[in-house]
């Protein structure tokens, strides 16, 4: 394993940096020049607005699609300070892009292909998925709404990042599906699940940009990228459950069961007398929330093999029968199937029998 490698698996616990990373500060030509920097953009996109040349090329058709419905997202904030991401046309009246880029704005504004800027508002934003919606007057007729993907495309499908990555508007860079249904830790102390894992060159900037097949489908929104040509990218699947709650009140309400757990590897399988790892023990229930009295945290640890490790929790291994192999699973399951106020079959290991729960969700508290 090299050097920067080990750096960055040892910093996936800290997606949240890498995430905000994603928006970059606006290069210093930029600033203040925002008529070259119109021009400068038509000329980077690639696309003339007189004349192409035909390609048979996949990703130049793709690009071709798509590029019109992709946008420059410049933000300015009361410190002074500026940003830089990326975002694309949802509907008539509404872009996509991460929360983490209009994080703190006090104005934002953004840039469409042949270089006409508008005042963008923001009509809602969801930390814990790192999405956020904005509001345009008069959008170009030409920026299309970009569809979604119906279901999750496999891995090894090939697709693109269009963006803006260092200010350079219209960019795109290629790629394939490298995983699904990965966790992104985040600095709210929750994971974004079911993320959509890409070795499609992200940079600064790109963040908030859609991921796209070639057929021109967003498979997910840019959310980070770590290096060593590993980048995710918030699930469609996410996406539309949080796009539409935002444009309606401002804000998304995720489930939430209200534990602490870990996953149950062959040490804690081995501690708490289980003949496979699978599924994941119950560490903790918070107090005063949804599980509180219905599930049982740990008790007691004991050292395997020089390891702590906590023994005599529940171990969840389905929910509503749906098997729970992972802490994954769970966070998954939770965030695309359920919903505040649901109430949820918990199928759990306890004392040695399996026992089936039922938990009413609550809200996730504020981060």
């Amino acid at each position: 394993m090299n050097a920067s490698r080990r750096r960055f698996l040892a910093g996936l616990g800290s997606v949240a940096v890498a995430a905000s990373a994603g928006c970059s500060a606006p290069t210093s030509s930029a600033e203040g020049a925002d008529t070259s920097t119109a021009a400068e953009s038509v000329a980077s996109s690639g696309v003339s607005q007189t004349q192409t040349v035909a390609s048979d090329e996949p990703y130049t058709q793709v690009y071709r699609d798509v590029v019109s419905s992709i946008v420059l997202v410049r933000v300015y904030r009361e410190d002074g300070s500026a940003g830089q991401g990326s975002g694309f046309v949802y509907d008539g009246r509404h872009l996509v892009t991460n929360e983490h880029v209009v994080r703190g704005k006090s104005e934002v504004r953004v840039q469409f292909r042949d270089g006409e800027w508008r005042v963008a508002s923001v009509v809602g934003t969801d930390v814990y998925s790192d999405l956020a919606v904005l509001r345009i007057p008069n959008k170009p007729e030409y920026a299309t709404p970009l569809s979604f993907v119906e279901a999750e495309p496999p891995v090894g499908t090939r697709v693109v990042a269009v963006g803006a990555p260092f200010d350079l508007g219209g960019s795109v860079s290629a790629g394939i599906v490298s995983g699904q249904n990965r966790a992104l830790p985040s600095s709210t102390g929750f994971t974004i699940a079911d993320a959509v894992q890409t070795d499609a060159a992200v940079n600064p900037g790109n963040s908030g940009g859609p991921l796209v097949t070639l057929d021109g489908e967003v498979a997910g929104v840019i959310n980070s990228g770590g290096g060593d040509n590993i980048g995710f990218a918030i699930s469609a699947a996410l996406t539309q459950r949080v796009v539409p709650a935002l444009i309606e009140s401002g804000s998304y309400e995720h489930s939430f069961l209200g534990v602490q757990l870990q996953q149950v590897s062959p040490l804690v399988a081995e501690a708490n007398g289980l003949d496979r790892a699978r599924g994941v023990l119950v560490v903790s229930t918070v107090q005063g929330g949804p599980a509180e009295g219905l599930l049982r945290g740990s008790d007691d640890r004991t050292s395997i093999n020089g390891r702590q490790v906590p023994v005599g929790g529940d171990v969840v291994v389905a929910v509503d029968e749906t098997p729970i192999r992972t802490q994954t699973d769970l966070g998954t399951y939770l965030a695309l199937e359920t919903s505040p106020g649901d109430t949820v079959r918990v199928t759990v290991l306890r004392d040695g029998e399996q026992q089936t729960v039922e938990v009413t969700l609550g809200r996730r508290p504020a981060p």
